[in-house]
């Protein structure tokens, strides 16, 4: 149940993070950034449903919790240029740490299962 949660929330989250870059113009290389680690945490979070075994599990939820870290770093770049509004980063900010959250938690608990 808790991993489904979390492909959604991630689901949306890249959505989010498209639609919000969608007209953004000047800055191709960074939105592309963005674009990427934001889409690629969900990518790997659905990848995880399809593991090898927990270590492959762990793996992909890592390569999730990492791009996670990235698309703050991201954000936070946006924010301080001024290249997308703080109240809309303020919110994606907060989508992104309820995702990170929960990939601490899934991993640590899974470790502590093996």
């Amino acid at each position: 149940m808790k991993e489904q949660k979390l492909a959604t929330m991630s689901l949306d989250f890249s959505v989010e993070v498209l639609k919000s870059v969608e007209g953004i113009k000047g800055h191709s290389s960074l939105v592309n950034q963005l674009e990427r680690s934001s889409t690629s945490i969900g990518a790997n979070i659905h990848e995880s449903h399809y593991a090898h075994s927990k270590a492959d599990f762990i793996a992909k939820l890592e390569i999730a919790l990492k791009e996670c870290y990235e698309t703050e770093y991201w954000m936070e770049l946006f924010s301080r240029a001024g290249i997308m509004s703080s109240d809309k980063i303020e919110s994606l900010k907060k989508q992104c740490g309820s995702i990170r959250r929960i990939l601490i938690a899934s991993i640590t608990t899974t470790k502590e299962k093996l």
